[in-house]
């Protein structure tokens, strides 16, 4: 009984033993067949910019409805001053822009999901942003500006929005100015649809990018709106990337300096603001 016994055991064991050789076979081969997945995944020590170059793409956090920085012309296609800064880049860098519209309360979520590689869309840099993000050198300055109907004389300056209803993106720094001077805040998702607002009646006022409203102004002059103040220091805005990607900023830093020294960053400036808005 016993000598059956292990007989027994010891074919057991030659087929388990040839089960598991089967299995590592068929794992091998699937990883060959997906070949794709494990041989393409970054190696170990990989830094952001080799990761970029090897995904052949940079992938770019994008709000596609903030004209003139990113938005889209008549035909749908995205276009805007941030997306051909970026475009250019990404370009210098041998890889393609892969642009990914988010609207802009939901950009530094799906930086922190890690659905971007960067944010390219006039992201003022803030102390506050600085302790949790990196930020490319700066590539435009604006000053924010308050707009009012073009009738309103009873706002003439921030301090006149106390009680007054502002429309503002939620996450934006903007809204804190709104904030500071006594507003209520309105929710909106972008610069056009504050505008919207402003038009109807259903908002008193918005502070927001003078560079936009310039632009506004330019393509629709007969816009019912007007600016009546202006913070005197101009905001520095900047590429956003997640803490640990030293490699990547400093790439896309050295494409932006040589950018400005051979004139394609105030060409880029030019088409869009007729001046160059990095000073």
């Amino acid at each position: 009984m016993k000598k059956w016994s292990l007989t027994t055991l010891l074919l057991l064991s030659v087929l388990l033993t040839a089960c598991g050789n089967n299995t590592n076979n068929a794992n091998g081969g699937g990883t060959a067949g997906n070949g794709g997945t494990e041989a393409t995944a970054a190696p170990a020590g990989q830094n952001s910019l080799e990761a970029v170059k090897a995904a052949g793409k940079l992938r770019i956090g994008t709000e596609g409805t903030y004209s003139p920085f990113t938005y889209h012309d008549a035909n749908g296609t995205l276009t805007g001053f941030d997306v051909d800064i970026a475009k250019e880049i990404a370009k210098r860098l041998g890889v393609e822009a892969e642009f990914i519209e988010t609207q802009w309360d939901g950009l530094f979520a799906g930086m922190d999901a890690k659905r971007f590689d960067t944010i390219f869309n006039e992201v003022s840099i803030t102390e506050e942003r600085k302790v949790k993000y990196d930020f490319s050198d700066p590539y435009v300055v604006s000053k924010a500006v308050l707009i009012v109907d073009r009738d309103n004389d009873e706002i003439k300056k921030f301090s006149d929005l106390k009680g007054k209803k502002a429309g503002q993106s939620l996450t934006s720094n903007l809204s804190d100015i709104a904030r500071e001077n006594g507003a209520e805040i309105v929710a909106v998702e972008g610069f056009n649809q504050a505008i919207d607002l402003l038009v109807s009646g259903r908002i008193d006022a918005t502070i927001n990018d003078g560079l936009s409203f310039l632009d506004l102004k330019k393509q629709k002059p007969d816009v019912k709106i007007k600016q009546v103040d202006e913070i005197a220091e101009g905001s520095h805005s900047g590429a956003v990337f997640l803490k640990g990607n030293e490699e990547l900023v400093q790439a896309v830093n050295e494409a932006l300096t040589a950018m400005k020294a051979d004139g394609t960053y105030l060409g880029i400036s030019e088409k869009y603001f007729g001046a160059d808005v990095s000073k």
